[in-house]
């Protein structure tokens, strides 16, 4: 996964043969690039090689404008957490279709890089005025992972908060991951469609 054009152009020589163009609204570490403006970059910047589209990407419109902006197809992440087959528990899951765009933000305080993830009581504590800085990576994800093993063993869905893109906000039901495949690509389709017909 790439956030900028000269992360990609590294890919390229270390010989890739694709690449993922990660915009900073996915879940994870991401950088610092939105997806409209590192898409485009990415796809100049290593041509021919092909590349996939990362970050915000949940719906139909957005394999859509993927498309339009010279990627091969997308990479989705987020979008699957709410469905019946992810890997997150039931109650997980309705943390995460309850959630909104905005509740997917980014902090250090899992590993010591930007990472982002839902929105718990565990960020809230993390961004008190009291709460120490986090050490960089790998100390503090050795100082936090114990606490985050009991927090989930105890099932404490207050305080946990899983990587997630700003995507979640448009997760609004558990659904099937085919519900939402059909669903993305027949809007696809019909967005394609509809540009077609105004060209």
């Amino acid at each position: 996964m790439a956030g900028s054009a000269e992360h990609a152009l590294k890919h390229v020589q270390a010989g890739v043969d694709l690449i993922v163009a990660q915009g900073s609204e996915a879940g994870g570490h991401t950088g610092t690039i939105s997806s409209m403006v590192l898409w485009p970059e990415v796809v100049e910047a290593v041509a021919p090689i092909p590349v996939l589209a990362a970050g915000g990407v949940g719906s139909g419109r957005h394999l859509a404008a993927a498309l339009a902006l010279g990627a091969e197809g997308v990479w989705c992440g987020t979008i699957w957490l709410g469905s019946s087959e992810s890997e997150l528990s039931p109650d997980m899951r309705k943390r995460f279709i309850a959630a909104r765009s905005q509740d997917a933000i980014q902090r250090k305080y899992d590993t010591g890089k930007p990472l982002r993830g839902l929105r718990s009581r565990w960020t809230d504590a993390w961004d008190a005025p009291d709460a120490p800085e986090p050490l960089p990576l790998a100390a503090q994800k050795l100082l936090v992972a114990p606490a985050l093993k009991r927090l989930e063993l105890a099932n404490a869905v207050d305080y946990m908060g899983y990587m997630s893109g700003q995507i979640v906000g448009s997760i609004k039901a558990e659904r099937h991951v085919r519900e939402i495949m059909k669903s993305m690509t027949t809007e696809c389709l019909a967005v394609l469609r509809t540009l077609g017909s105004k060209a």
